[in-house]
C-alpha cells in the first residue's frame, strides 16, 4: 500500500510502499477513504511533540471502510464505515482509566503519533477506539474533520462550562465546527483571528460569529468563556483580559508556545485557565450523535494523498478556510 511516511522530525514526508497489513486480535483493517490534516500533524512533523514513533505515518482524522476484522472483534464487519480518532488505545487499568478519565491514561497510544495513521491507503486500528459513521455524518471528506477538530472542539466547549458569550481564538477547523455547535445551543460567538486576516474574518462571520476582531483586540463586551485553538501562548493573558469575573479560558491545543508572565490581577476574581488533553470515547459518542442534529457542516478542501506535504504547507501558512482532507487516489 502507498503511505506518506515521516522518517525524522523536520523532514518532508516520503511516499513509500508498505506491505499490506493484517489485523491482530482486537483490530480492524480499514481501507482509508479520507484523512483530515490537523495542526497536531504539523507538531508531529516539526518535532514539537516528543517520543513519536519513528518512522511514522501521520494522520488521525480517518474515515474508511472495514476490510478485515481481527479475532475477537464484535460490532464491526467488513464494509462498515468507521471513523478512527486521535486516541488509539488506553491501558484500561491505571487510576485515570478506572475513574473514567481515559484521556489522561498513563500508557496511551495515539493514531498518527505512536501508531501509524491515515496518510495511507490502509490503517490498522484498535476496534474499541473506532466509531460507526452512518450516512447522517455526511460524505467521507466532510466527516473526516469531525474525528479531531470536532471531538476536541466539543470537549473544549464542555470544559468551558455554560457560557452565554463565547470567544474563539484562532478560526480554523475546530473553531468553525464549535461555532456552529455553540450557535445551535443558543450561545453568542465572538471570533478572534490573526490581525488583518480579512478572509478568516469573513469565514468566522459565515459560521455564525456576531463579532469578529483581531486577536490583539478586546471584544465589545466581557466574555463568559474563551477557547484558544491558536497555539500562541501570548493569547492566554489576552483571553484572561477578555473574560468576565468567574470566566474560563480553555487551551485546546496539544502544543503551545511559551505563555508569557502576566500580572495576577487579570487572573484574580475567580477566572480559570485550564487545558484540554486528548479525548474520550464518551466525547466521541456524544458529539457524533449531536452533530447531525445541528447539523454540523464542515468546509473542506480535498487533496490527493500524494500531496500531503503541500497540504501541510498550506495549513502552516494559514491558507485554508475550514479543513484540509487527504484522499488516496483510489478513494471514491
Amino acid at each position: 500500500m502507498l503511505a506518506m511516511q515521516l522518517r525524522a522530525p523536520g523532514e518532508a514526508l516520503r511516499p513509500v510502499t508498505l506491505p499490506d497489513r493484517a489485523p491482530s486480535p482486537g483490530e480492524l483493517l480499514v481501507r482509508v477513504r479520507a484523512c483530515g490534516v490537523c495542526r497536531t500533524d504539523l507538531h508531529v512533523v516539526d518535532g514539537e511533540l516528543p517520543h513519536a514513533k519513528s518512522p511514522i505515518v501521520p494522520g488521525h482524522e480517518i474515515v474508511g471502510v472495514v476490510e478485515r476484522v481481527g479475532e475477537g472483534v464484535e460490532g464491526f464487519g467488513p464494509g462498515a464505515r468507521v471513523g478512527i480518532p486521535w486516541l488509539g488505545s488506553t491501558c484500561g487499568r491505571c487510576r485515570y482509566c478506572l475513574r473514567g478519565d481515559e484521556n489522561l491514561c498513563v500508557a496511551p497510544q495515539f493514531t498518527g503519533y505512536t501508531r501509524d495513521g491515515g496518510y495511507a491507503e490502509q490503517a490498522l486500528a484498535d476496534a474499541r477506539y473506532c466509531f460507526p459513521l452512518p450516512d447522517a455524518q455526511g460524505g467521507d471528506e466532510a466527516a473526516a474533520p469531525l474525528l479531531c477538530a470536532g471531538l476536541i472542539g466539543y470537549r473544549c466547549l464542555r470544559a468551558a462550562g455554560d457560557p452565554a458569550r463565547l470567544g474563539l481564538y484562532g478560526f480554523g477547523a475546530a473553531a468553525h465546527i464549535v461555532a456552529q455547535l455553540a450557535r445551535f445551543e443558543g450561545r453568542r460567538v465572538f471570533a478572534f483571528t490573526r490581525p488583518g486576516d480579512a478572509r478568516a474574518a469573513r469565514f468566522a462571520q459565515e459560521c455564525g460569529a456576531e463579532w469578529v476582531g483581531g486577536s490583539d483586540e478586546a471584544p465589545p463586551e466581557p466574555l463568559d468563556a474563551a477557547i484558544l485553538f491558536a497555539p500562541v501562548g501570548a493569547l492566554v493573558p489576552a483571553a484572561l483580559r477578555a473574560v468576565d469575573k468567574g470566566g474560563t479560558v480553555v487551551c485546546g491545543g496539544i502544543h503551545m508556545s511559551e505563555v508569557p508572565a502576566f500580572p495576577y490581577h487579570i487572573l484574580w476574581e475567580e477566572r480559570v485557565v485550564r487545558s484540554v488533553a486528548n479525548l474520550t470515547r464518551r466525547d466521541a459518542r456524544e458529539f457524533l450523535a449531536l452533530a447531525p442534529r445541528v447539523p454540523i457542516r464542515t468546509r473542506t478542501r480535498r487533496l490527493p494523498l500524494s500531496q500531503a506535504n503541500e497540504a501541510l504547507a498550506i495549513l502552516r501558512a494559514g491558507e485554508v478556510d475550514g479543513a484540509l482532507v487527504l484522499a488516496p487516489e483510489s478513494a471514491p
